[in-house]
């Protein structure tokens, strides 16, 4: 049986709160929103001023898509083994 380590949360729901993030952003990368946010406020969100950010977040959300997608094969397979 495939064994799924939940990742830990970096940041607190009460963090996550207080910057107002909707729900469907507290994941696993909510604590590179966070700063990313607050540079796309400062720049007038101007998407050249925050690439470093930007480009943080997306490679964790990148990261943890294929982290799922590999967890999710994982688990096919050996539903498939189990059933044969």
């Amino acid at each position: 049986m495939v064994e799924f380590t939940e990742p830990e949360m970096k940041i607190s729901a009460q963090e996550m709160a207080e910057a107002r993030l909707p729900l469907r952003y507290r994941d696993y990368c909510a604590h590179l929103l966070v700063p990313l946010n607050k540079c796309r406020h400062r720049s007038m969100y101007l998407p050249w001023k925050c690439e470093p950010e930007r480009h943080e977040y997306e490679k964790c959300q990148y990261e943890e898509f294929m982290n799922r997608s590999s967890m999710l094969a994982k688990i096919k397979k050996e539903k498939a083994e189990a059933s044969n």
